[in-house]
């Protein structure tokens, strides 16, 4: 019986990548601000920025695909970013079951109100959540590799366009999935968009070095594309 064997740095950068998929959503509680980035905000009429935490997961997600691409190809990029949905719906699905069933009567109340407020969500933004992540992803995947096929050889260059533009299809259709209709959404499409562009350029580049080198270095390669 054959054996399948599995690179190294595509089992530690899978899993590294089902754990982001699956705390970005909690984290995504938290607005957090950007400290003198947040003042760019300020330029384009759309106040301090801010951001919701859960944004350095995406921005690790995106790093991770894009270096399982540099590393592995698009097609197996593309396959780890669908395979990714299972421990996203499924903790959505397991939020859900649990916000369902009754709590312990020695549970504190206090407690047992932060964590619902904290875990609970519309189904329209589980729905926007789960829609932007498949589309974003995809994009970035293909957006980086396409860049590279077509000549593009500068990692960086090829990581900060494509996360650029797939965080702003990100922030597109989650907040148009999740709020449209809600309340005026044209103020936190601007300011969520700048916050992540800006987050993308300053971070992804690096980080995606940093995968590539620790999944070259697990591999036993040498050397950056």
């Amino acid at each position: 019986m054959d054996t399948i064997r599995i690179p190294r740095s595509l089992f530690f950068l899978s899993i590294f990548y089902g754990g982001m998929v699956c705390i970005a959503g909690v984290l995504g509680n938290k607005q957090v601000a950007l400290g003198p980035i947040s003042q760019l905000g300020t330029l384009v009429g759309v106040g301090p920025l801010a951001v919701e935490a859960g944004i350095f997961a995406f921005l690790l997600l995106v790093s991770v695909s894009s270096a399982v691409a540099e590393l592995h190809g698009p097609d197996t990029a593309r396959r780890l970013v669908l395979f990714g949905f299972v421990p996203l719906v499924t903790s959505v699905l397991l939020s859900y079951l649990v916000l369902q069933l009754p709590a312990s009567p020695s549970m504190a109340p206090d407690r047992l109100h932060a964590f619902e407020m904290m875990m609970s969500g519309t189904p329209r933004i589980w729905l926007g959540g789960i829609i932007a992540y498949g589309i974003s992803q995809i994009l970035n995947v293909t957006i980086f590799s396409a860049l590279k096929s077509g000549g593009g050889r500068l990692l960086w260059l090829r990581a900060a366009i494509a996360s650029v533009l797939s965080q702003i299809a990100d922030t597109l259709i989650f907040v148009s999935v999740a709020f449209y209709g809600v309340f005026p959404i044209g103020e936190l499409l601007v300011g969520q968009m700048l916050s992540k562009v800006v987050l993308s350029i300053v971070l992804v580049p690096a980080l995606i070095y940093f995968f590539v080198a620790i999944g070259r270095s697990l591999d036993g390669r040498r050397g950056l594309n």
